[in-house]
């Protein structure tokens, strides 16, 4: 589906176009030509490698979808595949895609099963004219930031799920419930990180060493946002670590409170054995036990089994088994 088909000289907008007009304009001189496709079908990139030349293997991959983020460059186009990461009506992460070529006059974007649009990104840069005016790199740092900005959130909430599960870690009998949360915490940031990690990577590529021709003009810009992945997947890899740490936690405090439960049940089954001994002893029915002729023996023999049921609870009491 096409979004938005806009041409722009100068920094300035000049006109929005039809798909067929695209030619005419790339024809003009220091005119820049800005698509924007949501989900679009075969037929549609099909008319749009026509349009603009672009490989057939990076037209494959936007096809297709599902690609690790990267930057590739085929011949004069830059091809850049970016994850996006939001969260759903039920606060589940929703992984989308933003597949992006880049030409000297030329930019188009393809969001494939991201609901959220990259509109603010246009109005941005068509307030901001001396910026639009650095071509087809401003406007690739400018989906670029956009996307990356929108992980700061979801890093922001990670960490404060991690924060509230490592506030109940000495809750007794949360140690089961905090483990799930974990794993299920830990593989939300697994996911993040497939999207930061790689994109990390390649964009070293545009403002590092050799710079694709296309944002040699704009490698301060590009440089920013590296920075920006640099600490998100730091930050990732510390939440990484803490959460190992927290599952080691969680699984002391089961076998500690597993250990507390052993040690009641043992001190129980101490008192009774000592009670059903004596018990046991004084019901045995042989005819010379001295106890029978006693006049008080059987509350003696109670007030006995009683003493020491309660002198082994005192010691177990105070050795903290119980």
């Amino acid at each position: 589906m096409l979004v938005n088909c806009t041409a722009y000289q100068d920094g300035r907008k000049i006109a929005d176009l039809q798909v067929a007009q695209i030619s005419e304009y790339l024809a003009r001189k220091d005119c820049l030509v800005w698509v924007a496709l949501a989900d679009a079908s075969e037929a549609e990139l099909a008319t749009m490698q026509a349009e603009f030349g672009l490989h057939e293997l990076a037209i494959e991959d936007a096809s297709h979808g599902h690609q690790r983020p990267k930057v590739e460059e085929y011949g004069d186009t830059l091809f850049v595949v970016l994850h996006t990461v939001q969260l759903n009506a039920v606060d589940q992460l929703q992984i989308g895609e933003l597949d992006v070529f880049v030409g000297a006059d030329f930019v188009l974007s393809v969001r494939k099963h991201s609901p959220q649009p990259l509109s603010g990104v246009r109005e941005r840069a068509e307030r901001e004219p001396h910026l639009l005016r650095h071509g087809s790199g401003y406007v690739l740092y400018a989906l670029m930031d956009a996307v990356v900005d929108r992980y700061f959130p979801i890093i922001d909430l990670l960490e404060t799920e991690l924060e509230e599960v490592e506030a109940r870690i000495f809750t007794r009998a949360a140690a089961r419930g905090n483990i799930q949360r974990l794993y299920a915490l830990r593989q939300r940031i697994l996911t993040v990180r497939h999207a930061v990690a790689p994109l990390m990577d390649a964009s070293a590529k545009l403002w590092s060493g050799r710079v694709p021709e296309v944002c040699s003009s704009n490698r301060e810009y590009f440089r920013d946002v590296h920075d920006h992945l640099v600490r998100m997947n730091d930050t990732l890899n510390t939440l990484r670590e803490s959460i190992g740490t927290a599952i080691q936690a969680n699984l002391s405090m089961a076998t500690i409170e597993e250990s507390e439960t052993t040690k009641r049940l043992a001190a129980w089954a101490g008192i009774f054995a000592v009670v059903t001994a004596m018990a046991g002893i004084w019901g045995m029915n042989f005819e010379h036990m001295p106890e029978l002729k006693l006049t008080y023996g059987y509350p003696m023999a109670l007030a006995a089994i009683a003493a020491a049921g309660l002198l082994l609870y005192y010691r177990f009491r105070r050795a903290g088994w119980l």
